[in-house]
């Protein structure tokens, strides 16, 4: 692999990691249309790299929200003093822990689909009706009503069906985020917590995926280590190019822009990458 398509990789990857129009959808869309065959077998530890490059992102952007459920969890746990002096109690930061780890419960369901729902990534009429669909519920987040729930008062109910959401977006071409954010949304979540939320809620899914598919290089053989220089590359890539999305997020949602406008975006790639299919073979 040459560093330039590494970089190039690291960057949609980045982009479309974070921001709610499909990573997945965008990397397969660019391999089947211009043959770039990055997710060869010889390739499957770059698509790890890849992972853990927005999942630093992640933990950089939401470190303050990280530290605090992870103190606070183990004092919990331990029933020991915090550095204010406080015994452990069952805080909010405490509370989302319990959610995050509830909303993940889904995924085990998916697992013995995991290959079935990976050969889709090769079919990409599938794809771009899929980032269509995606468009549509970026459509109807712009016309929920914001409500009031939040690690306080949301319900193991509404993680497990955003969380079941979250298993349904593996599909390539739907959003992760879009659909998990929508989802939230629509139970009544406030739009701050649904997208931290979506995003937390990320990381062991984030790390389970990084971690199968390691596994599975180990055991195909699907490790050069030649390329290795690249993979750092497009992982760091990635990395900083996430952190920078989740900042444009952030700022979208300080001045109260909702996430429909990227409606038009996943319905115009959509289209277009239907038509290149049709052409490009």
């Amino acid at each position: 692999m040459s560093i330039g398509l590494a970089i190039f990789l690291g960057l949609v990857q980045g982009i479309s990691e974070f921001l709610p129009i499909s990573s997945s959808g965008h990397l397969s869309i660019f391999q089947n249309l211009f043959k770039l065959n990055y997710s060869e077998d010889e390739h499957m530890l770059f698509d790890v790299m890849l992972h853990v490059g927005t999942l630093a992102a992640v933990f950089i952007f939401y470190w303050k929200d990280i530290k605090a459920m992870v103190v606070d969890s183990v004092s919990f746990v331990t029933g020991s003093k915090s550095a204010s002096g406080e015994e452990g109690r069952f805080k909010p930061s405490v509370r989302m822990v319990f959610l995050i780890i509830m909303a993940t419960l889904p995924l085990f369901i998916i697992l013995p689909f995991n290959d079935s729902i990976g050969t889709l990534a090769t079919n990409t009429p599938f794809i771009s009706f899929a980032l269509i669909v995606t468009g549509l519920l970026l459509y109807v987040s712009g016309k929920l009503t914001e409500g009031r729930k939040n690690e306080k008062t949301a319900s193991v109910l509404d993680v497990l069906i955003v969380g079941a959401a979250q298993a349904i977006a593996t599909i390539p071409g739907l959003s992760r985020s879009g659909t998990t954010i929508t989802v939230g949304l629509s139970r009544g979540f406030k739009r701050e917590f649904a997208v931290r939320f979506s995003f937390l809620m990320s990381i062991p899914a984030i790390l389970g995926s990084a971690l199968l598919t390691f596994i599975k290089a180990l055991v195909n053989g699907g490790i050069v280590w030649a390329n290795l220089p690249a993979y750092l590359i497009g992982m760091v890539v990635a990395g900083v190019v996430g952190y920078f999305a989740l900042v444009l997020l952030k700022k979208l949602l300080v001045v109260g822009e909702s996430f429909s406008k990227f409606a038009y975006y996943c319905w115009g790639a959509g289209l277009l990458s239907l038509v290149l299919s049709l052409f490009i073979s």
